[in-house]
């Protein structure tokens, strides 16, 4: 067990509740695979309790934090800045205190969807054509922006209830087109991508029902879920030898900037780490 000094740096997550994050499990084991003095915590929040939150750990010593559901949109309105990034996805994730106690919150979850791709699809180019996103909910909302920051040129979203996805092509602009949900299966032609971001697949929720058919073969298949780490989706990919990509890299990725800030060295994400925060799953 690790012993802390007067010095250490803390920091941690505020959910609520709060006992299902894995965040603890991963940036704990960076404390320790990097000997840092410092600590992670997680702390459960209740949403009538978040502006005194914010403006008490900062004076306790925090150096940030992470920030998860319910509290990604509403802590927006609790902080000195928020930066052009999550005032496009419309959620922050990562919070940083500086010296003067000033709060400023960024949103890693675009990034954390691109550096997992990229991982374990070295070399891909977003460019190449037109990606599929399945839902329109707040993954989906940083999906889309971090696709159009990598240059796709064409998001092609489709979501059980077509208006939220007006919503959300309406708030972040760019090239979406919105497809009814009954056209999932047909508005795969041609894409060189598709991204489920519903919980649909997840374990305790209902199936994703799609056909493939139509999706080329070189195109990449990768799913936010991580509860299977092998969803539907993913094994009927596997089986016509499209590229997948699984869910527990996203949360690995997006957790570096913000380690890197409030620690002061840049994590590596590995197999070792990887299998440490799956070993955690409920």
């Amino acid at each position: 067990m690790s012993i802390y000094s007067g010095k250490a740096k803390l920091a941690g997550v505020v959910a609520w509740p709060v006992e299902h994050s894995l965040s603890p499990r991963l940036h704990t084991y960076w404390l320790d695979h990097y000997a840092i003095d410092g600590a992670y915590i997680p702390m459960p929040v209740d949403p009538k309790n978040l502006q005194q939150a914010m403006e008490a750990l900062p004076k306790l010593g925090f150096c940030g934090l992470n920030v998860t559901v319910p509290h990604k949109e509403s802590v927006m309105n609790h902080l000195d800045h928020v930066d052009d990034l999550a005032q496009r996805i419309g959620a922050v994730n990562t919070i940083t205190f500086d010296k003067e106690g000033q709060s400023h919150g960024t949103n890693t979850d675009a990034f954390g969807f691109i550096e997992n791709i990229l991982y374990s699809q070295p070399g891909w180019d977003f460019t190449k054509g037109s990606v599929v996103v399945l839902g329109a909910g707040g993954a989906a909302r940083a999906i889309c922006v971090a696709l159009q920051d990598a240059g796709v040129p064409e998001i092609r979203l489709l979501n059980r209830t077509r208006e939220r996805a007006e919503i959300l092509s309406a708030d972040i602009g760019g090239a979406i087109s919105i497809f009814d949900w009954k056209e999932r299966n047909n508005c795969l032609s041609g894409a060189t991508m598709l991204v489920n971001s519903t919980t649909l697949g997840m374990q305790g929720q209902a199936p994703l029902d799609i056909d493939l058919s139509d999706l080329p073969l070189e195109a990449c298949v990768t799913d936010i879920v991580y509860a299977p780490l092998k969803t539907e989706l993913l094994v009927q990919a596997t089986k016509r030898e499209n590229l997948v990509v699984d869910g527990i890299g996203m949360l690995l990725h997006q957790a570096r900037p913000g380690f890197k800030a409030w620690f002061g060295r840049a994590p590596d994400v590995t197999a070792k780490l990887r299998s440490h925060v799956l070993e955690g799953r409920e």
